[in-house]
Parts: structure tokens; sequence; C-alpha cells
């Protein structure tokens, strides 16, 4: 009992020297997602300025980013089928295709890097977090906000929502279908459509996006969490992922600051290995962690994976295939202008096929 005893006030104080090696990290992800949501706020400013500047019938100085394609997750899912089916790459919309290739690719490497380090969203609703913390749970240190049957319950929805585009996409439309959407005037505006959503907000879409950003605030990543399909799908790639994070149960001491620092608010403390498809690779409960070699990444102990490797792991691919898409024409779209301005001036009024 008194060896027991003794180890354990031995293991506390190496504990309390032990400074986490790991501990910025958090930081760097903050500057990463901050550079991201300006990256694709300037975007989305200059596509806005080519936007107007076509459909207005002046002289053309701006350009149309291709980065704005990430947010047509619909066209690349249809593009990323007609790829595997047929062997053609998107020719409307390739930034989107090579974006959607790039996050998958990247989540099986090194689970959902992809949500945590580069996604707006994303980082938009952790800027929420902080907002949260600093107000509603400043002096709080709840673990979670929602019980575990109703996060279950509500986690179960973007699944459903992902099953369903699975289901209309991936088995209702054959080829021929998908072609014939591609080819559209409202897939070639899909991205001026996108832009008009939120230029012209309704009321019931300004509502929608404040009702989410409070919930941001209250609950952590409320969207990310429960109903965006895209990180769904992102999440079913990364649980076929090898990289787990490994808790050592014999050295943990139980203080839950894993749990409290994971942006999901997976209940670390109670897990031997982190499988689920929620985990988004982060390493923020890593980098909290005030035991050594309790988290580890992949294996116990000192030959586990730094978890640096993890996003720069995620990050390089996506940069790798960014870069393959530039050097073989698979980033621009090959839309003649004319093509363009014609979809755009009719973007306003345009229904879905």
């Amino acid at each position: 009992m008194n060896e027991t005893a003794s180890a354990t006030r031995a293991h506390a104080a190496s504990a309390a020297r032990w400074r986490n090696p790991y501990r910025f990290l958090p930081n760097l992800r903050g500057m990463v997602q901050a550079a991201y949501v300006l990256f694709f706020a300037l975007a989305g400013i200059e596509f806005h300025s080519f936007y107007r500047q076509v459909v207005s019938g002046g002289p053309i100085t701006a350009h149309r980013p291709p980065a704005v394609e990430g947010f047509l997750p619909i066209s690349a899912l249809m593009g990323l089928k007609r790829l595997l089916l047929t062997g053609n790459y998107d020719e409307v919309h390739p930034a989107g295709l090579t974006i959607l290739i790039a996050a998958i690719v990247s989540s099986f490497l090194a689970r959902k890097v992809f949500c945590s380090w580069v996604c707006p969203v994303g980082g938009i609703s952790r800027a929420l977090e902080w907002v949260g913390k600093k107000t509603l749970w400043k002096r709080s240190k709840r673990v979670t906000v929602v019980n575990d049957g109703v996060d279950l319950a509500l986690t179960s929805l973007k699944y459903l929502i992902l099953a369903f585009f699975f289901w209309a996409i991936v088995i209702g439309m054959d080829k021929v279908a998908i072609h014939k959407f591609m080819t559209s005037t409202y897939n070639y505006a899909a991205d001026a459509k996108m832009l008009l959503f939120f230029t012209d907000l309704s009321r019931t879409a300004a509502i929608t996006l404040i009702v989410l950003a409070a919930l941001s605030i209250v609950i952590k990543h409320f969207w990310c969490r429960y109903l965006c399909p895209y990180g769904a799908l992102l999440g079913l790639v990364s649980w076929a992922s090898p990289h787990r994070v490994v808790r050592d149960k014999d050295v943990c001491t139980d203080c839950k600051a894993c749990t409290r620092a994971c942006p999901v608010e997976i209940a670390v403390h109670k897990k031997n290995s982190v499988w689920t498809p929620e985990c988004t690779g982060c390493m923020s409960c890593v980098t909290s962690c005030p035991v050594q070699d309790c988290l580890t990444v992949t294996r116990k102990g000192r030959e586990s994976w730094s978890p640096w490797l993890i996003p720069a792991a995620g990050l390089g691919t996506i940069f790798f295939l960014w870069g393959v898409a530039r050097v073989t024409g698979h980033w621009q779209t090959d839309m003649p202008l004319s093509t363009l301005v014609e979809a755009y001036r009719q973007a306003h009024t345009l229904l879905h096929p």
C-alpha cells in the first residue's frame, strides 16, 4: 500500500515537472485556421468583384478564384463519381473536385485534418467556441454541455444527411444523369448562386445562420459536430486511418484535461484508443495532457508518432495534390468566359434541375 502511494506521489511529481513539448501546437493550428479564413474571405471578395463585373457588362479586371469551388461539395461529389465511372476530370469545377479528393486522402492519412486545420467553417466555429469560453464557460469546468444520449442523436443527423446525398447521387444517378447535370446552366452558375445566397440573404437564411452561430457559442462546433455532411464523409474515411490517439490507462490521472480540450467533446479520458470518426486529428487532447507519454499517437510510449506529424502529413498531402492539380491543368476551369457570363446573368432565376 505504501509502495503504491509512494509511486503515485513520484508519478505526480514527475508529471508536474514535465512540460508538454507540443503545447504550442494549438496556437499554430489557430494561426493556420485564421490564415485559411482570411484566404477564403479574400477569395470571396475577389469572386464578388468578378461576378459584378460579369453581370454588369463592363470591363472585367477581376479574376475568378478557383478556391471558391470548395463551397460546392455536391458538384464535387458528382464530379468524383463521374471521374470514377469514366476517368474524365470535371472541366467545369475542377478545383472543387481537387479539394474533395485532397480532403479525402488527407483524412485517411491524418484523420480529419481538413476539418481541424483547413476548413474556414471550422475556423469560425473555433472562434465562436473562444467567445463561449470567455463568456458562458469562463468560470465553468464542465466537460460536456449535452449528455451522451442527446449527443448521439444529434451526431446521427449529419450521417443521415450524408446518406441522403449518397442515395441521391451515388445510387440514384447514372453517368448520363450526372453528365446532364454537370453540363447544365445551373451547374455552370453554381458558384454564383452560392455567392448570391450570402449577398442576397433571405430573412429565413439570416435567422438560421444567427441560430447556428449562437448554438456554436453554447455547444462546441455545433455545425461541424451535428450537421455537416462533408465532415461526416471525412469522418468515415478517417475511421480507416491507421493513426489514432492512444491512452495509457496505467499512468492516466483522470484529470479530464484531454476531454475538456477536445473540440467535439470526445470522452478521451475514458478510452484506451480513440477510434471514433468524430476525432478531427487536431491533437488538442495530446497537447493538453499533463502526464508524459499518457496520450500518444498510434503507439504507446516513445515509439509513438510525434503529434506534429499528423498535421504535417495532412497539410502536406493537401498542398501536394493542389500542386499536382495546378501543374496538370486540373485547377482552373475550362469554361469559356462567354459561357460563364451567360450562366451568371441567369443565376438569380435558375432552379435546381
